[in-house]
């Protein structure tokens, strides 16, 4: 397979983690200087796919396969791909790691504590089945570029500056 011009952001955490908060300021910061970015959302995924997964653990490694391959379609064409997604198993991130030659993986770490404050869409208020990090097992990501303790502390704008300047950092390693 070949290997992906495009920049590949891969930003992971629990629900309610700010992937979408942070993926948006990203992308909107990213466009300000080039035009083939997309940004893809997990919830949003869900819908483009047909509503066709639901969340047990099976569904979940197949829409996650489809889109770790979507992200490198798009990237091997020169797009960069924000894709903000909880992506809960090491397969879906080494298979990026080694499949996309720019690829910055962000995990955004929150105590549960914070996100039952947090909590938008009532998922850690109701229960709800096959909820990952309460009755669905994470893999937390063991290798990521940048783990952002999204408590609220930091600017969205400052996190957005960060994961710009360590996705600079890794070009150079390269």
């Amino acid at each position: 397979m070949e290997k992906s011009t495009g920049r590949v952001y891969w930003i992971t955490g629990l629900a309610g983690a700010g992937k979408t908060t942070i993926g948006t300021a990203l992308y909107e910061k990213l466009r300000e200087t080039k035009s083939n970015v997309v940004m893809l959302d997990g919830d949003k995924l869900r819908k483009a796919y047909g509503d066709n997964f639901g969340y047990s653990k099976e569904d979940r490694i197949k829409a996650g396969s489809i889109t770790i391959r979507l992200c490198h379609l798009l990237a091997e064409q020169g797009i960069d791909v924000i894709c903000c997604v909880i992506g809960m198993y090491d397969s879906f991130r080494d298979w990026n790691r080694a499949n996309n030659e720019k690829y910055t993986e962000v995990y955004l770490k929150v105590s549960m504590d914070t996100l039952m404050k947090r909590d938008k869409k009532g998922l850690y208020s109701s229960r709800v089945e096959n909820l990952v990090g309460v009755t669905m097992k994470m893999e937390e990501p063991k290798t990521p570029d940048l783990v952002v303790n999204n408590d609220g502390s930091e600017r969205v704008e400052d996190i957005v500056e960060r994961i710009l300047s360590k996705s600079n950092e890794g070009d150079v390693k390269q």
